[in-house]
């Protein structure tokens, strides 16, 4: 069996008392626990102070309410070895996003099975490097309008393969470069690209990325995308004030703002699934790529484009 420096190694029968505070006061204890393929992981999950959720990521499993005083028993089973995140759900406070602790799971495993690399790295994407478009549409670009004016497109502006590598603004420059859309009105062209980026989603995964988007992002970002969710403000001063306290002088950003154009339209979809995967420097976002599933990645970075086009196919 493999060394896991865990607080709690899987014992068979045996039920874990797994406490949940806010981070400020101690977050999950333990916060490191072992599991075996196959054998279920038998938890009673306790909230020492406010509401909390448990929820463990790249499990098909509902979260779990947490309420103080009121002890609830979940059973964890686990088909696949590997280091599993599990987090809280439910916004207990600024560091919220803390909240988190890893369950080692020990068993055979497929043979040749490598780890899958993140798009943005495959395609070699500096998910970091400063990014601006210097053409914005004059009015929201309408995904139903754009389809109106589809008919002679090149399947080529419509693969996913163009769709993930590419920014809306690159995909405006060239079709608007292209003969097709001679007779095109810049605005038209936009309308083609918000048509473009829409079809390569449905709305049930637009549905889910808002869902995604709602229980795990709004309250920083906010529920309009702006960047200024609820707890926006208190997050950047804890982290400039956790910046000072250690010597760190790194400059503090307010968490992105979807709403914004110029960095939006220079973005491509797999830059916005690097970042959700990755997590954000100096914003206190934190990765995503161990809780969320690649489709759910995907769905988040689906709804993200509805701060910028209008995705609905009828107007």
């Amino acid at each position: 069996m493999l060394s896991v420096p865990a607080f709690y190694h899987w014992q068979p029968g045996y039920r874990v008392e797994l406490h949940a505070r806010m981070a400020e006061s101690g977050g999950w204890t333990p916060n490191n626990l072992s599991a075996v393929v196959g054998e279920p992981l038998s938890l009673r999950l306790i909230s020492d102070d406010v509401s909390h959720g448990f929820a463990v990521g790249q499990l098909d499993q509902p979260a779990v309410d947490l309420i103080p005083g009121e002890p609830t028993d979940v059973t964890l089973v686990f088909t696949k070895p590997g280091k599993y995140t599990f987090y809280c759900t439910r916004w207990c406070g600024v560091n919220h996003w803390r909240m988190r602790g890893t369950i080692e799971v020990v068993g055979p495993s497929a043979q040749n099975e490598l780890p899958k690399l993140p798009l943005y790295v495959t395609l070699g994407m500096n998910i970091d490097a400063d990014h601006q478009a210097g053409l914005t549409p004059r009015v929201t670009p309408a995904a139903w309008h754009g389809a109106m004016l589809s008919n002679n497109i090149p399947a080529a502006y419509r693969s996913r393969d163009y769709y993930v590598a590419h920014t809306p603004l690159e995909a405006y420059q060239s079709l608007r470069s292209d003969l097709i859309t001679s007779g095109l009105s810049d605005q038209d062209v936009w309308d083609l690209v918000a048509w473009i980026w829409r079809s390569n989603s449905n709305s049930q995964e637009i549905e889910l990325g808002r869902q995604l988007y709602s229980a795990n992002c709004a309250a920083c970002h906010g529920e309009t995308g702006a960047g200024n969710g609820v707890f926006s403000n208190q997050l950047k001063a804890s982290l400039q004030s956790n910046g000072s306290n250690i010597g760190m002088q790194e400059q503090v950003n307010n968490p992105a703002d979807f709403t914004n154009a110029v960095k939006m339209l220079s973005a491509s979809p797999a830059h916005l699934q690097g970042k959700i995967i990755r997590g954000g420097m100096g914003t206190g976002m934190p990765s995503w790529g161990a809780i969320f599933t690649e489709d759910q990645t995907w769905a988040l970075v689906a709804y993200l484009w509805s701060f910028q086009f209008q995705l609905e196919e009828n107007p």
